[in-house]
């Protein structure tokens, strides 16, 4: 993977994990542009790098006795020239022998790169088409593996998805 993907990684990493946090943010880090449904749109504008995500909560989780902080973004950075960039964290570190993936209706997305507790897509063309996807569906279910092997499953509604992809991006262009 080139530098300049890593350092761009790296920077998600860091603003994903503030919005995980969002409760000790100040606003002028990040800002809620608007809620739509269940999908909420923010932008986040830290050291000059404007970032904006459409992001939901799983509406259920399997296993139910686990609380996790799981998430599911789409991201537009245009300094790095980033759009429709799909990541998800399930609130745990992935396990790397397992693949993480993403079913809506009968289409099924895999999750290619894996670091920490995040995954993305590595294929810009599928992350167009997985987007298609989730703006016709009604709900997305994904499907990843703790370090215990434990598989766990989030479903996360689709309702307001459009709006909020729309808000991201016309925020971002």
């Amino acid at each position: 993977m080139p530098s300049t993907q890593i350092l761009a990684l790296k920077k998600i990493f860091i603003i994903l994990g503030i919005l995980i946090i969002q409760s000790n943010l100040s606003a002028e880090e990040v800002k809620e542009v608007g809620k739509f449904k269940d999908w909420t749109t923010l932008i986040s504008n830290t050291d000059g790098q404007k970032i904006c995500f459409a992001q939901s909560k799983p509406v259920l989780q399997s296993p139910k006795s686990s609380e996790r902080e799981a998430r599911l973004f789409v991201t537009f950075r245009p300094q790095d020239k980033v759009s429709d960039e799909i990541s998800i964290t399930a609130g745990y570190e992935f396990n790397s022998s397992n693949t993480i993936s993403a079913k809506t209706g009968k289409k099924k997305y895999k999750f290619d790169i894996q670091q920490n507790s995040f995954a993305w897509i590595a294929d810009g063309k599928i992350e167009k088409k997985m987007i298609k996807s989730m703006k016709k569906g009604s709900r997305i279910m994904v499907t990843g593996y703790n370090k215990q092997n434990s598989q766990t499953i989030d479903h996360y509604s689709l309702m307001g998805f459009t709006k909020a992809y729309n808000a991201a991006k016309k925020n971002c262009t």
